[in-house]
């Protein structure tokens, strides 16, 4: 194999093991996502769950190349890339579906262990192994272009799925393309793993050169492993810091998370593939100014409108690992240190992602994980700068300003609030809201920036029905048109209770919940629950996975509310789910789909769903202009009858829903958020 053919194979290896790491974590977690209820949380503990793994990975790299002769690596190599093989197709058994009793973030971690750990982990391992081979090639010189490489390859992965992949085929048929991707890969590594051991078993490593050679090839010193450590820490950080940020409080878009994780990965790939991307006067000052605007915007001026918010987060993200990575990569070592270089890489990456995906949700009230990532970025630029007094000063400074803005998001959460909490589906906060007329005064349930439900102060007040949910809505029309004698009503997502205001004796009002803290706040901050005079009965757990389990109910109207960020959990509105429904509806009932959404055209996919089932669908649009206490709403009611939609208060208000043009109906195994972008 002539030079060329060499560098080939360690490109392609490299290359193929990076395209599948990142291209298995949508993948993965978009399996899983329907089982707990949706929740953006999901995505941040698969997250740590790979830079863990990821972490292992780069472990084991150091131990056997400092441990272990090239052959013996070989040998070990081989032997578990042969057995990770077991792990194939890919796809999670149902026996991991949640009861709705266990901690959802032991489990996520415990499902993706055993569904891809031992893949997962041979793929992690290979970027580093093979840049140790590569390095006692007479290409060693090159070896870091090689982690650029990598990064690159991921970036290629993560940006090809949702525009290529998922719009084009379904679950089933990704896993097991995946699977067999990761067939040929394990090929192609057993094939690498066998040249390198006959060919350059007995080289030694080559010393580093030109402008790949950061530092001379000598120890690093303890300050080094810190900064090793800590700056890619704090990247980690960052990324999901700023992610949770801008889908919480910013845009409620489910797939947001790509564009920060893109930019993420771009700095490494610009960082490592030469010197002459990262440029420490331009980034130092462009990631001082964003420090500071993404401090100040943490505060609602600013901080929650998509014009203004998102391109200061995204930019901020994009200048300050450009900093943090560009730093790292002046400290990158020689080729004898290289797999410790990349293995204090990962355990910093891995204990940023533990600290905001982990920690942060038990210790922390609300999202201040940013605010305190800024301070630490500042603080740790004081260090990198030590050798330049004015600077170093100048990013304590910095680091002042940013804990100052954080002090004022703190006040400004906790001002007004009456509650504020956190768990693992996100923040939950009640605060009042005093009006000149008493009357108008009302107290309110936020999650994130999303509004879950108010209800007036006044006592006389209470039982009216507010927000989302008025009488000229069309969950308000359902009810209304539902049989006059006892009713069953079902409620998937309860906020803050407002639709038991419409029950009377007689009624029951069956409410599916899966935050346990939403029922304690409608229990304590509100009093639609027990004002009721209907039954109120509580089911606590992911809706559908209740409703499956379930006898059939027999609901006259079955409300589908259970709001993630801006938008109904995609589970929930599948073909599948609609089969669920269906089974717990009698004759002439309702199901009544809520989707007000700011971003996505949520009516014609349920309405194609309908199609499919053979349903009848109507949307009822409510404009409010003129009543300040309740929201323009978007309800989209199905029903087997079309004469259960053509019942009066419906009738009058149901128009009918404009099909997409080639849109296929959602299943479990299909959905495509960008063809329903507004």
């Amino acid at each position: 194999m002539g030079p060329a053919g060499i560098q080939l194979l360690f490109a392609g290896t490299i290359f193929s093991s990076a395209f599948l790491l990142f291209l298995v974590q949508p993948l993965i977690a978009k399996q899983i996502l329907p089982w707990f209820g949706g929740s953006a949380a999901v995505w941040s503990i698969c997250m740590v769950f790979f830079q863990v793994v990821l972490l292992a990975g780069y472990a084991y790299s150091d131990w056997i190349t400092r441990h272990l002769r090239v052959r013996a690596q070989a040998a070990l190599h081989i032997v578990l890339l042969l057995a990770s093989l077991a792990f194939l197709p890919i796809v999670t058994s149902a026996r991991w579906k949640p009861t709705g009793a266990e901690d959802p973030t032991l489990w996520i971690l415990g499902l993706l262990l055993g569904t891809i750990g031992l893949p997962y982990f041979l793929l992690s391992t290979t970027g580093p192994l093979v840049q140790s081979w590569v390095a006692r090639t007479p290409w060693g010189a090159q070896v870091y272009r090689y982690f650029s490489l990598s990064n690159l390859a991921s970036l290629l992965s993560l940006l090809s799925y949702p525009v290529l992949i998922e719009p084009r085929s379904s679950l089933l048929q990704q896993a097991h393309g995946w699977s067999w991707g990761y067939g040929a890969f394990v090929a192609l590594c057993c094939g690498t793993t066998l040249y390198v051991a006959r060919r350059w078993a007995d080289v030694p490593l080559q010393q580093a050169s030109g402008d790949t050679a950061a530092v001379p090839e000598k120890p690093p010193r303890t300050a080094d492993y810190l900064l090793w450590l800590a700056l890619p820490a704090l990247g980690s950080w960052l990324l999901l810091a700023v992610t949770n940020h801008i889908t919480q409080n910013v845009a409620a878009v489910p797939f947001l998370w790509v564009l920060p994780l893109s930019l993420y990965l771009l700095t490494f790939v610009l960082c490592f593939e030469s010197d002459r991307w990262y440029r420490r006067g331009v980034f130092l000052t462009l990631a001082a100014a964003m420090l500071l605007l993404c401090a100040f915007g943490l505060q609602d001026r600013i901080g929650v409108y998509v014009k203004t918010a998102l391109p200061i987060y995204v930019i901020g993200l994009f200048a300050l690992c450009m900093f943090l990575h560009g730093e790292m990569a002046r400290l990158r070592p020689g080729p004898r240190y290289l797999t410790r270089f990349y293995l204090m890489l990962s355990l910093g990456g891995a204990l940023g992602g533990v600290a905001v995906g982990l920690v942060a949700p038990h210790v922390l009230p609300a999202y201040y994980e940013l605010g305190i990532g800024l301070v630490l970025t500042a603080l740790v630029a004081a260090v990198v700068l030590r050798g330049r007094r004015w600077l170093s000063v100048a990013s304590v400074a910095v680091a002042g300003c940013c804990a100052w803005f954080l002090l004022l998001q703190v006040r400004d959460d906790t001002v007004d609030a009456r509650t504020l909490q956190r768990n693992f589906y996100g923040t939950l906060v009640t605060l009042d809201r005093q009006k000149d007329d008493p009357a108008d005064s009302v107290r309110r349930m936020f999650h994130g920036s999303v509004k879950h439900g108010e209800q007036f102060l006044l006592p006389a007040r209470r039982s009216e029905p507010t927000s989302y949910y008025g009488r000229t809505s069309g969950i308000g029309r359902a009810i209304a048109a539902a049989p006059a004698g006892p009713r069953r009503v079902g409620l998937i997502g309860l906020g803050a209770g407002t639709l038991a205001g419409y029950g009377r004796a007689g009624d029951v009002y069956r409410v599916y919940e899966i935050n346990p803290q939403v029922f304690d706040l409608a229990d304590t901050e509100f009093s639609f629950l027990r004002d009721s005079p209907a039954r109120i009965e509580r089911v606590l757990g992911d809706a559908r996975l209740a409703l499956e389990r379930e006898p059939a109910q027999g609901f006259d109207v079955l409300a589908v509310d259970a709001f993630s960020g801006d938008s109904v959990p995609i589970h929930l509105v599948t073909a599948e789910a609609m089969e669920v429904y269906l089974r717990h509806l009698r004759p002439g009932g309702i199901v009544a789909f809520h989707v007000t959404n700011r971003f996505l055209a949520l009516a014609p996919v349920v309405a194609k769903i309908a199609e499919s089932k053979g349903l009848h669908a109507v949307l009822v649009h409510d404009d409010t202009a003129d009543t300040a206490w309740l929201l323009d709403t978007d309800w989209v009611l199905v029903a087997r009858e079309a004469e259960a939609l053509a019942r009066e208060p419906v009738g009058a208000a149901a128009s009918a829903i404009a099909p997409v043009a080639g849109a296929r109906p959602w299943t479990d195994d299909f959905n495509n958020l960008l063809g329903i972008l507004k």
